[in-house]
């Protein structure tokens, strides 16, 4: 009897145990699916484009698709310009404070708050092709260095953003730099004001909004913005008849690769797996590639509409762009002397303008200067 009651026993206790760990494993699936997935980290992001501009919509675009591209985790919500922060030192400042978790500015911007800022963008006569800044960028340490510098004011530089060159539009035909003696124009302060003033301009500096009313008024002879695209979207057809360009493949020899980027806050940075942060590098560099190569095409079809609607495009020769260096090689070293960093990202560039793969500058170029 005992035998046969032990024996009856055994299975029964193997199903009560059978059941006791499917009902755990059926429950454990249960309370797994029960638990909310972890919403995505949101990122405020203000562009300094105005809504509706070509360069919004992309910027627009862009944000818009990170939410997938990070499977879930980080989600961009982005602002146009004014927005949120309503200037250039207000972005900067609600960046490092964490009132936005990022900017999409133009890097040129910051040099009264780092001085470095204006060899991250080019700036006169300097290396003037987009793959040159890349290369600097990506390939020669100016990207680990820029994140350095960055660090130190409690924010992250992801990475630039090509953007275009800079144009001039002028009431009048201007054919060389001699032309431009004794004309008020329009142009960045800093650096590009400091070489300009060399050719008799006087400048002056106005916000993008308010270029179009003083050509209208005849307030100012000319004005530098940025390319055809964006610069026909705003009506410069109608309040000037000429462009102004460098030599052939040269657009501009005082800004040629205006340089934007996306620069976040530090804190926020750090806070993102590295998986995260690996895609957003990633997505910064697809991005300016498709944000370039975009503006490249709009520029085409802007110009036939600037010849159409009667505008004259104008050449500096590369006699001038030779004149043109020469009085910015003193200016960039007043720049670079600001402080340490600047001196170090100059010394970068000035390294690879004189390597004979680009040539721009020889010993003799730079001799007296320190």
């Amino acid at each position: 009897m005992n035998n046969r009651n032990d024996h009856q026993t055994a299975p029964r206790r193997g199903f009560l145990k059978s059941l006791v760990l499917t009902s755990a494993a059926i429950f454990g699936a249960s309370a797994i699916t029960a638990v909310p997935a972890q919403a995505a980290t949101t990122w405020k992001v203000q562009s300094v484009w105005d809504a509706g501009t070509v360069g919004y919509t992309l910027f627009e675009d862009w944000c818009n698709g990170m939410e997938e591209k990070t499977g879930g985790e980080l989600k961009f919500k982005c602002f146009p310009a004014k927005s949120v922060a309503a200037d250039n030192n207000a972005l900067f400042d609600a960046v490092r404070n964490g009132v936005l978790q990022g900017m999409n500015p133009f890097t040129l911007y910051w040099s009264g708050k780092i001085p470095a800022s204006v060899f991250l963008s080019s700036y006169p006569a300097g290396p003037d092709q987009p793959h040159q800044w890349d290369t600097m960028f990506y390939s020669m340490g100016m990207l680990d260095k820029t994140r350095e510098i960055y660090r130190k004011l409690g924010l992250f530089y992801v990475g630039p953003i090509q953007h275009d060159a800079n144009i001039i539009h002028s009431k009048k035909p201007v054919d060389s730099l001699d032309d431009l003696k004794g004309m008020k124009i329009r142009l960045p302060g800093g650096m590009v004001a400091e070489v300009f003033q060399q050719f008799g301009v006087s400048t002056v500096s106005l916000p993008g909004s308010d270029i179009f009313p003083a050509l209208e008024k005849g307030t100012i002879d000319a004005a530098d913005y940025v390319g055809p695209a964006v610069n026909y979207e705003l009506g410069f057809a109608q309040v000037t008849d000429n462009i102004l360009f460098g030599p052939p493949g040269v657009m501009s020899i005082y800004q040629p690769v205006d340089l934007m980027d996306l620069t976040v806050n530090l804190r926020a940075w750090e806070k993102l797996s590295p998986k995260v942060q690996q895609i957003v590098e990633d997505e910064v560099r697809n991005y300016s590639q498709r944000h370039y190569l975009t503006i490249q095409k709009r520029n085409i079809e802007a110009m036939e509409k600037f010849k159409a609607s009667g505008s004259h495009v104008s050449r500096l020769s590369q006699e001038d762009l030779e004149r043109f260096r020469r009085a910015a090689i003193p200016v960039w070293y007043k720049w670079a002397n600001k402080d340490e960093d600047a001196r170090a990202i100059f010394d970068m560039q000035l390294k690879y303008m004189m390597n004979d793969t680009v040539g721009y500058i020889t010993p003799d170029d730079i001799k007296g200067m320190e």
